[in-house]
């Protein structure tokens, strides 16, 4: 049998499938980041492919069991059992990639018709002359309106400073960079208009350069906000701003120079100038957002927690430190309350849901959980505390995603199978891996409903005066303490699990929709992006629907953040979905402490008036 060409999408790799090796064998061997968290045996069932072209091997017993029928028919495969018999072409669903991989597909492109706020004019002026010796600025103004019937009245002030010099280096042939009647920069001819689209996360900024002729992403990189070093969570760093008005100014300074690291190494990518980038969005929750821009926050966290701006802002990058086109604005799209903010407007506007004709339910997992649900006709958002807990926080071996952390985590048969980012070393476990954990737990009956560890297990064991479950031992680590889930790490996640479950429960209380209505569920975010939802949904996070009905939608801030960069027509798109919105603040709602009791139980049930009815 002759080696089959394996094209793996969306990630875009492809290569050549060796004889006998079965799918998530060449796709390890071509790197491409597949979860098998029992090792190829087809027993977990993380490896979940569809096979959109060419003909493979017949469905095994594991994968009938892992699949309807219907399923197998539309192509849905296990990649550890099958075998291609022709050249392939498979798509990998967000669940079945590993930490690093789904990390790729955050910069999926986005298909949308560009429409840039800002437009590039080429020029070719004549050189003065004793009997013509008018002002660069103002022949540069001349040219351009009538050799492209503009009605441009204003050059930026940092664009005049190198204006005389720039424009005899390149022999008077260059090009103008208009946003609407202001000469932003000039580009040599050869130049191509980049934007700059950035999703200010409170633990992670995202950044995207973006080609503005054609929408296609060049670059597209992660990095840490340094400014958890002041507070992971919004509310701290809140408070060290009111305690120290000069905290304030240090907070947006850490967040500019990582932007502006951000981008040089995009720009170094890409083989491009900063100079290009002539256009950037900015997108985050209300209080990032009033830090980049030094606004004040105080009234962010006091009754009844007033944004000081809701509306969309335009800045110059200049005034804001950011080191790209010097004459380049900075767009914020709109926030909706005090910590519902332009990144859930972002979210809202990527995932598309304002037409929607059925309930959805949107939300953005992070430190601070935004939820929204769309029905009929009406969008209501609320926010929820989450806390860290998810992002690693607060536990005891729990760390962010990163080389060594459980990531995905199944116990058969009182045997652990795990699986940790780039196949490391165990050190700890991040997000999806104590999701995992807490509901492999709970359905191996180690911990009850309440959360209690019980004694029933030979893992379970009494450390410092408590209980903790033993997830990888010491023996396996080589002598280092054991990496173990403790009574403590379990209270915080249910506390944190309630927060989201309790958000969703009484938006739809709010809106007279029964849960079992929703026909969508958006999950976005980086830790809703690696997480199982089947997990979720056994602890009682998420509502208990058919998991066909969840979909995860990566970091969908960061797409939008791209649609309102390259479209102007998106851009307004997000100010009207940001004026439909109306905001429900927890703490007023009614039952909501009788609510949050009942979400922080696990399992799966309903919540009706107030009470949990279980659902076998």
């Amino acid at each position: 049998m002759t080696a089959c060409t394996i094209d793996f999408e969306p990630v875009g790799r492809r290569g050549e499938c060796q004889n006998n090796e079965s799918l998530l064998a060449c796709a390890r061997r071509l790197g491409v980041g597949i979860s098998s968290v029992c090792g190829g045996k087809g027993t977990c069932h993380s490896c979940k492919v569809q096979v959109l072209s060419g003909t493979v091997s017949k469905p095994t017993p594991n994968e009938r069991e892992a699949f309807t029928s219907q399923e197998l028919k539309e192509g849905w495969r296990l990649a550890c059992q099958t075998y291609p018999l022709s050249d392939c072409k498979l798509t990998v669903p967000p669940e079945s990639m590993t930490t690093t991989q789904r990390i790729q597909v955050e910069g999926l492109e986005v298909k949308v018709h560009p429409e840039p706020p800002v437009r590039a004019y080429r020029i070719q002026m004549e050189a003065p002359s004793l009997s013509a010796p008018d002002a660069d600025a103002d022949r540069l103004l001349q040219v351009l309106n009538q050799q492209h019937q503009l009605n441009c009245g204003k050059i930026d002030i940092n664009v005049l400073r190198v204006l005389s010099t720039q424009i005899r280096s390149w022999n008077w042939e260059f090009q103008a960079v208009v946003r609407n009647d202001e000469v932003i920069a000039l580009l040599p001819q050869s130049s191509h208009q980049l934007g700059l689209a950035i999703d200010l996360g409170t633990t992670k900024i995202a950044g995207y350069l973006i080609n503005l002729s054609d929408g296609l992403t060049l670059a597209a990189k992660g990095v840490m906000n340094p400014q958890i070093s002041h507070g992971e969570d919004i509310i701290s760093r809140i408070t060290g701003v009111v305690h120290s008005p000069d905290d304030g100014m240090l907070l947006q300074k850490l967040a500019v120079e990582a932007i502006n690291g951000l981008c040089a190494d995009l720009c170094a990518e890409a083989n491009a100038g900063i100079e290009e980038i002539v256009e950037a969005v900015v997108v985050g929750n209300t209080a990032m957002h009033h830090l980049f821009l030094g606004l004040p926050v105080k009234q962010l966290a006091l009754s009844p927690f007033v944004p000081a701006v809701s509306r969309a802002v335009d800045v110059k990058a200049g005034d804001l430190g950011l080191h790209i086109s010097p004459g380049a604005y900075v767009h914020l799209l709109p926030n909706i309350a005090g910590f519902v903010g332009a990144d859930h407007v972002a979210m809202l506007l990527a995932t598309e849901v304002l037409p929607a004709k059925i309930p959805v339910v949107a939300l953005d997992i992070g430190t601070n959980t935004e939820v929204s649900l769309i029905h009929d006709g009406k969008i209501t958002s609320t926010s929820c505390a989450s806390g860290p807990a998810f992002e690693g926080g607060h536990i005891k071996y729990g760390m962010r995603a990163a080389t060594g952390a459980i990531e995905r985590l199944r116990i058969v048969d009182d045997i652990i199978q795990y699986q940790t980012i780039d196949g490391a070393p165990p050190i700890g476990i991040c997000g999806s891996g104590i999701l995992d954990a807490l509901s492999q737990l709970y359905l191996t009956k180690v911990i009850d409903e309440g959360g209690r560890i019980t004694d029933n297990h030979p893992r379970v064991r009494t450390y410092k005066g408590q209980r903790e479950f033993v997830l990888v031992g010491k023996e396996e680590r080589g002598g280092k303490p054991a990496i173990t889930i403790t009574q403590h790490d379990i209270r915080e996640l249910q506390l944190a699990k309630a927060a989201i479950r309790s958000g969703i429960q009484t938006l739809l209380e709010a809106s007279g929709c029964p849960e079992d209505k929703i026909k969508q569920v958006i999950i976005a975010g980086a830790f809703g992006t690696y997480i199982d939802v089947a997990s979720a949904v056994t602890i009682g996070m998420l509502p208990s629907l058919p998991l066909n009905r969840f979909q995860q939608a990566g970091n969908a801030a960061g797409m939008g953040a791209k649609l309102a960069l390259i479209s102007l027509t998106k851009r307004a798109e997000a100010q009207v979905v940001a004026s439909r919105v109306k905001y429900i603040e927890l703490a007023g709602a009614p039952g909501f402490d009788q609510t949050f009791i009942q979400a922080s139980y696990l399992g799966q049930y309903r919540i009706i008036d107030g009470k949990r009815e279980e659902i076998d």
